[in-house]
């Protein structure tokens, strides 16, 4: 262990393990845990080694951390070390160590923060996956936030990252969502049908018919006749739940004669309506500073064969047994509540069928974790994944699922409501379009992803303290107005003597500074982007109390030199941490 580590929990932890050698020769794997206290006066990290020692030591706690005191090595960087209550032992840095940091900071630039705990394990987050049959809606938003900031959160750790989009591009919603185009072409070519209650409503539906009918023409017009053929009709007296099977059953009847009827055509439908729905999904996405290293079809898993063979390899484990004309998975075997279809009776795979063999390719892919951010609607779904993943031989415990929860977006203290099919709801563009990029990015991360969000749409816009992602922004364009008003050459401010920092307000900087890479080290160990915006609330707090108790530029040079230096460090750590968040640093506001 070297004098000058920048890594304090490093030099410390090194400094009382050579103790231990001494102290507790039979136990050299005790785990050394340093924690940061919350009063300044216990020290800037606390140690429970003695505490975890007594029993196998027979002796008492306090009389243990004595003896690991007597046998600390010295160490320019460690002022003291004492005592405290039971057996802790707090510990505490050198003011000339923690002025250090800022040349660190300096240094290092946006490479500060970064670490190696991810030491290259490869990792894949998939996330936002949305059903491509409308547009990216604020819950959307919410998953898009929370995986975008967490693959750059696990980058800066360390890890190797793949971002995907799973494109549920099969199935019967994108079905009803070309019979809902189709419906709409058919009504702007003078064909008389009748709008499907239950189909897809919104104005880009429209869209999508009207450019149908400019590249193709009447290449889909059909009479309306045999369109509506075979639809059951209402008799009048049926209850609600009896309309609403009525209405589904009518609707699979449209969609067989959508499909007889335009025969090979509909392939050309299809491809077009698909291609505009995922290009304006990117488009969307993309200005949210949201982008993906793949977009993984699941149509192509049928394409590919894998998902027939991925049931082979089921069904040659003894995994599959057919009941009532139906396939079925035992994912009882697996600690799941129930088995689950995964071929109905009409010869159709379940989506959990489609789902199964994603997840086996994911595997084949190498990677040492798989992370799928679901909607919290999902928490059910996520045991018998794990038992397919357990069944195909797989380690179900590489399969991590945060869940996100629901978005309730409030606007003058009244909530905005949505819902999809109806076209009654508010769009990612529309809310990042009235609230900002940088405000929607931050918003989205600054609750844990499992908690229910209320959205505060005029909280957002407002210029004021209130507002966290303002309030972040402001201290580091406060900082720009501060190196602006000095003038002079910043990159030599990396050599600046930090010595003259010596105030409570410029020790709490540099205390909160030092934590920077073990915050970021926590949020990717915990899935944790809103361990970031809480960490940049605090230090922005700080500097804000710093810069309305000091002046930056006083008569005293060498001091002058180390609060711009400080004030740098903080621009630098402030940056970094916004643009894990995908948010940006404005010079001035």
């Amino acid at each position: 262990m070297t004098a000058i580590s920048a890594d304090a929990r490093a030099l410390l932890s090194g400094l009382l393990r050579q103790a231990l050698l001494q102290v507790a020769p039979a136990s050299p794997a005790a785990t050394i845990t340093l924690e940061r206290p919350k009063q300044a006066q216990h020290g800037d990290f606390a140690c429970n080694i003695a505490m975890q020692l007594a029993k196998e030591l027979r002796a008492n706690p306090r009389v243990i951390a004595q003896q690991i005191l007597d046998a600390l090595p010295a160490s320019p960087d460690l002022e003291k070390a004492e005592i405290a209550g039971a057996g802790f032992i707090n510990l505490f840095l050198t003011r000339a160590y923690k002025q250090r940091v800022v040349a660190r900071v300096i240094t290092a630039g946006e490479r500060y923060g970064c670490g190696n705990a991810g030491a290259g394990r490869k990792i894949q987050v998939e996330f936002v996956s949305a059903n491509p049959t409308g547009p990216l809606h604020v819950g959307h938003g919410r998953g898009a936030a929370y995986g975008a900031s967490l693959a750059a959160i696990l980058a800066a750790a360390g890890y190797d990252v793949d971002r995907e989009f799973y494109v549920n591009d099969a199935g019967r919603q994108m079905d009803i969502l070309l019979v809902s185009v189709w419906m709409r072409y058919l009504e702007a070519a003078g064909i008389a049908v009748e709008f499907p209650p239950n189909g897809y409503q919104g104005e880009y539906v429209r869209q999508r018919a009207g450019e149908l009918r400019a590249q193709q023409g009447k290449t889909f017009e059909r009479d309306a006749a045999a369109v509506l053929a075979g639809l059951p009709q209402a008799r009048g007296d049926e209850t609600p739940e009896q309309t609403e099977a009525l209405q589904e059953t009518r609707m699979d009847v449209l969609i067989a004669n959508m499909k007889s009827l335009l025969g090979d055509e509909l392939r050309g439908m299809f491809d077009q309506v698909l291609a505009r729905q995922l290009a304006e999904c990117r488009d969307v996405l993309e200005r949210f500073g949201v982008t993906f290293d793949r977009w993984y079809s699941e149509q192509s898993l049928y394409n590919d064969g894998k998902v027939a063979a991925t049931l082979e390899r089921l069904q040659a484990a003894g995994h599959l047994y057919e009941k009532d004309g139906a396939t079925w998975f035992r994912s009882t075997d697996f600690g799941d509540d129930k088995d689950r279809v995964v071929l109905r009776e009409n010869g159709l795979y379940t989506y959990f069928a489609s789902d199964i063999a994603y997840h086996a390719d994911k595997l084949a892919r190498g990677y040492d974790s798989i992370i799928d951010v679901w909607g919290a609607d999902h928490h059910g779904y996520i045991p018998r994944v794990k038992a397919a993943i357990t069944a195909l031989g797989g380690d179900a415990a590489k399969l991590v699922v945060p869940l996100i929860q629901l978005v309730a977006l409030f606007r003058g203290g009244e909530p905005v409501r949505m819902g999809k099919r109806s076209g009654n709801y508010v769009t990612l563009e529309e809310l990042y379009g009235d609230v900002g990029v940088d405000a929607a990015r931050f918003f989205y991360v600054l609750r844990k992803s499992d908690q229910h969000f209320d959205f505060d749409l005029d909280l957002a816009k407002s210029q004021s303290n209130d507002n966290p992602v303002y309030y972040i922004q402001y201290a580091h364009a406060r900082v720009c107005s501060v190196l602006a008003q000095w003038g002079g050459d910043m990159a030599a401010l990396a050599a600046a003597d930090t010595a003259p920092l010596v105030s409570a307000h410029e020790t709490a900087l540099l205390k909160r500074l030092m934590e920077y890479p073990e915050i970021i080290e926590g949020a990717a160990r915990d899935l944790a982007p809103h361990n970031i915006a809480f960490y940049l609330k605090e230090l922005a707090g700080e500097f804000h109390s710093y810069y309305n108790a000091e002046r930056f530029i006083v008569e005293d040079a060498a001091l002058t030199q180390a609060r711009l230096a400080l004030a740098l460090a903080v621009r630098q750590v402030l940056k970094n941490g916004l643009a894990l968040l995908g948010v940006g640093a404005p010079e001035k506001m």
